[in-house]
């Protein structure tokens, strides 16, 4: 069985922030990639809010870049995916890929979160061709033009209420003849003039001309089917923590995700660190992931020092 100082689990930018961290450290840290190297990340195009890289960078790129730092200072970086944990001992036991064991003095988990998507063909195809799930991300991109949000929960009415300080217009797709939002996000939506709202709509299919978004079919509850014009496409049904596997040990909140402890990347389990959007139910950045990336290598670094035999 291979023995690790710290192990991180995540390829995103939390993880190999944390990588480049450890590694300056002295950490020696194993990092595996996980189901998404590069992570959500990886499902848009050009990045424009990096601090850095003024005129944007493609999403790949600074990610390939990140993971290159985080080797150049010495991590040992390999694909898989864990699949099983025990973190009820010390030193901490977790199996990748259903074979390779390993034992962890300490653990970094930055496995992130996964957006809900409808689950449409035609939403895949156009997948960072005008079909996304971060309007902080993308919304830069649609200024002065035509975009739908799907959904009618706060995180909808927050992102529709940003897209309409860029687009001309907003469309909201709405399943419900309600909202599920507060009262004061939603009177904030009505109160907006260039915010539509689709009442009691399913998407059909994203359209497009094979370079991008060109409009969606709805199918109203009455059976109505109608096309609107728009330019892009954004998801805001909720996200996925990827923190199954570590449930059984760790404490999470109502949603799943990991809860830490102040202001430290500190999980429940001593030893544990979470960072990115695994722990991370509001803001969702690759800044702000990073950043937690840099905290979880710090609090590991403390306590191997504080628990060095």
């Amino acid at each position: 069985m291979e023995k690790v100082r710290c192990l991180i689990l995540g390829g995103g930018p939390a993880g190999f922030t944390a990588a480049i961290y450890a590694s300056r450290a002295n950490l020696s840290p194993v990092l595996y990639e996980g189901m998404e190297p590069g992570g959500q990340l990886t499902t848009t195009t050009v990045v424009e809010n990096f601090p850095g890289f003024n005129g944007g960078v493609d999403a790949n790129t600074l990610m390939d870049t990140m993971r290159a730092q985080a080797a150049s200072f010495g991590a040992d970086i390999r694909p898989g995916t864990a699949t099983e944990v025990d973190l009820g001992v010390r030193p901490f036991r977790i199996t990748i890929d259903g074979e390779t064991e390993i034992e962890a003095e300490s653990l970094i988990i930055a496995t992130g979160a996964t957006a809900r998507y409808l689950g449409l063909p035609s939403e895949q195809k156009y997948r960072g061709m005008g079909v996304s799930a971060c309007a902080t991300c993308d919304g830069f991109f649609y200024r002065k033009r035509t975009v739908a949000v799907v959904g009618g929960g706060d995180t909808a009415c927050e992102e529709a209420l940003y897209l309409s300080t860029l687009a001309a217009k907003v469309y909201m797709i709405v399943r419900r003849d309600v909202f599920r939002a507060s009262k004061a996000m939603q009177k904030k939506v009505f109160d907006r003039e260039n915010i539509e709202i689709l009442w009691n709509c399913n998407t059909q299919e994203v359209l497009g001309d094979g370079m991008g978004v060109t409009g969606a079919r709805l199918l109203r509850k009455d059976g109505t089917v109608f096309d609107i014009k728009i330019d892009g496409f954004f998801l805001a049904i909720g996200h996925h923590p990827n923190s199954e596997l570590f449930s059984k040990w760790i404490e999470t909140d109502e949603s799943g995700y990991i809860v830490t402890r102040g202001k430290t990347s500190a999980t429940s389990v001593e030893g544990v660190f979470a960072a990115g959007d695994v722990q991370d139910p509001h803001y969702r950045q690759a800044v702000t992931a990073a950043g937690s990336g840099c905290m979880a290598a710090r609090d590991a670094e403390r306590f191997l020092l504080d628990n060095q035999k």
